[in-house]
Formats: structure tokens, sequence, C-alpha cells
């Protein structure tokens, strides 16, 4: 077994642990866990994103080729630079449409949210295109692949670890993965790097959480807070006429006094 071999056979074993820390980002509270009011703390959420960055620097030292067999590479950078910003562009108009589809309005959330957002997205992008983009699909091409097929079973790859398919789930987030991963593995095979794919995921990522309140876990239709208080509340035009209820007595009208006991006989 040459050295080559070994050190191939250790970066398997580096990427499979990459894949089961997306797998667990849930319990870190990372990537498109990363709900307001459900955060875990800040270091637990920064522990995901410094032992995925410790994985990838290993996987880059110890894979003989990371760059022209991973592609854990920028790429060419003209072309990187074009198409990163074309699917940004289309990531931000994608989740405007969606958001104004889904809610009527642009559901925009706190701006104090807004720079835990965008670390979130940026150290997702990250992780998640050098794994499945780069070191996932680099292999499969390396092994003969067609470019097609390599593309597509890797984004089938990614919905299933992603779980953006589960219950649960705005029928959304899986479409949304889909074109990711089907539009971002075109773009790494293209310029031969992860650059433009890393760019329009991010901005993609961000947009949907500017646009809609999430990073990533779209509800389904009715199950946001502001549509269950709709439906709670009286509808316009009608009046509550009830008070509540007291001991003994039940509920009565609205300005009318409450029976005595002469009155119950």
């Amino acid at each position: 077994m040459t050295p080559d071999t070994i050190r191939v056979l250790i970066s398997i074993g580096v990427v499979m642990m990459l894949v089961l820390l997306r797998l667990e980002a849930g319990r870190f509270g990372a990537a498109e866990y990363d709900e307001p009011g459900r955060r875990r703390g800040v270091w637990t959420r920064l522990s995901w994103y410094t032992i995925g960055g410790l994985l990838l620097a290993a996987l880059f030292v110890v894979h003989p080729s990371p760059h022209d067999t991973l592609m854990l590479v920028v790429g060419r950078r003209q072309e990187a630079l074009v198409l990163g910003s074309g699917l940004a562009v289309l990531g931000v108009a994608q989740a405007a449409a969606f958001a104004r589809f889904r809610y009527g309005y642009l559901r925009l959330p706190g701006l104090r949210s807004y720079p835990n957002a965008a670390v979130n997205a940026i150290g997702t992008a990250i992780i998640d295109e050098a794994v499945f983009r780069g070191a996932i699909l680099g292999s499969l091409l390396a092994l003969g692949l067609p470019s097609f097929g390599a593309v597509l079973e890797v984004t089938i790859f990614y919905i299933l670890v992603t779980r953006l398919a589960a219950p649960g789930r705005h029928i959304y987030m899986p479409l949304l993965a889909a074109a990711m991963g089907l539009a971002f593995g075109w773009a790494t095979v293209v310029t031969g790097g992860l650059g433009a794919a890393i760019v329009g995921h991010a901005v993609t990522s961000f947009a949907v959480f500017v646009f809609t309140g999430h990073p990533g876990q779209v509800p389904l239709t009715g199950r946001e807070p502001e549509e269950i208080e709709h439906r709670k509340a009286v509808p316009e035009g009608w009046q509550d006429a009830r008070r509540p209820g007291l001991p003994g007595r039940g509920t009565e009208p609205k300005g009318m006094p409450a029976a005595g006991p002469e009155d119950r006989r």
C-alpha cells in the first residue's frame, strides 16, 4: 500500500466525520437549525463551525491532491466571480418571491439578529460546499462518473443529510436545496473550484433568513406565530361580548349584571 493510498483512506474517514457533523447540526443549533428564540449558546454553535473548519483543514493537508481531485480551491477567478454573482442574484430574487407568495409581504426579522445570521450563512456555506460540492463531488468525478450524474447524486445525498425534506418542513425547502445542489454543482464543475458555489450559497441562505425570518426551517402554512394568533383573534368587525366565567356563575354577557339569588328562583 503506497503512502498516497493511505492518505486517501484517511481522507475518506475525515469526510465521513464531516458528514456526521452535518447530521448533528441540530444538536449544536447551527446551519438551518439556528432559529431565533431556539438558539443554543453562542459557544455551542461556534464549536460546530470550529470542528468543521479543523476537519476541512485536516482534509486539505492529508489528501494528496486537494486542489485537483477535491476541488478545494476558489477556481478560475473571473468565471467564479461572474457565476457567483449570478447565483447570488437568483438566490435573492427567489427568496423575495417566495416570501411574497408565502406571507404576502417580506417578513423582515429584527436587526439584532442579522450579524449572527450572516456568520451562520457564511460558515454553513463554506462547510457544506467544501464537503458536498468539493470532497464528495470531486471524488465521484475522479472515479469517472459523468458530471451530471455525479452532481445529481451529490444533490440527493445533500438533501438527505441536511434533512430538508423531513416532516414538518415546507416543500419550498427540499425544492430550494435541490435547485441549489444542481446549480452549485454545475458551477463547481465549470469553474474548477468552490468560489462561485460558496458565494451563491451564502447569499441565498442569508436572503432566505432576511425575507422569511428563518435560516432554513420555514414551517408549513398556518404554523407561524402571527398566523396562529390571527386564527385566535375575533373576526374583523366583531366584538367579543363575553366576560370570563366566574366560579359558580359561568360566562355572562358584557354590560349585563350578574344574576342575583332572587333571579335564579
